[in-house]
């Protein structure tokens, strides 16, 4: 079994010959990574963040995140090489290149729609859990990086505006270490 925490519950929702069936689910942190040419964040009209050149990533945090999490895709993420080296090969990471990171809390990546039309996200942190999360994955950010992070705010209703480069966008979660 991978070396990372987790949370079990049951899935009784597919019978199987003994009664219910027993599933495993894993709870985890969730990046989705957006190469862009711009991005901004803007909060009643007025916008909060804006960078040029760099990573838009929005970020979804779960109870049983934990530090190992945090410095692990705060690695990854300020690593992964997805910028054009001088050959136009993606082999050059956003810290090499001089770029700036846009890190937006969204708890709708945990947005469970396995029943009915409504998305649960009773996986997604509450706010005492997540805040102090988010807030340690961002200053771990700005430490690998070398330089400050800009950010949404946590819990507002945010218009999230990106030019999406190439188009570039991974997903990384932390379950699975992919």
């Amino acid at each position: 079994m991978a070396n990372y925490r987790q949370n079990i519950f049951l899935d009784d929702s597919r019978p199987d010959n003994s009664g219910w069936y027993r599933s495993l689910v894993y709870f985890t942190m969730i990046a989705v990574i957006q190469r862009v040419s711009s991005a901004s964040v803007e909060i009643e009209k007025q916008v909060k963040s804006s960078i040029g050149k760099g990573l838009l990533v929005l970020v979804g945090i779960e109870d049983a995140d934990g530090p190992e999490d945090i410095e692990w895709l705060a690695g990854k993420l300020v690593n992964l090489r997805i910028f054009n080296d001088a050959e136009g090969v993606m082999n050059v990471s956003v810290k090499d290149d001089g770029g700036d990171i846009i890190v937006v809390s969204q708890f709708t990546l945990h947005a469970s729609t396995k029943k009915g039309n409504r998305p649960s996200y009773i996986k997604a942190s509450k706010p005492e859990i997540a805040i102090p999360l988010y807030e340690k994955f961002v200053k771990a950010v700005e430490a690998l990086l070398e330089k400050p992070v800009q950010t949404g705010e946590f819990g507002a209703d945010m218009k999230v505006s990106l030019l999406n480069d190439g188009p570039v966008t991974i997903v990384i979660d932390t379950k699975d270490r992919k």
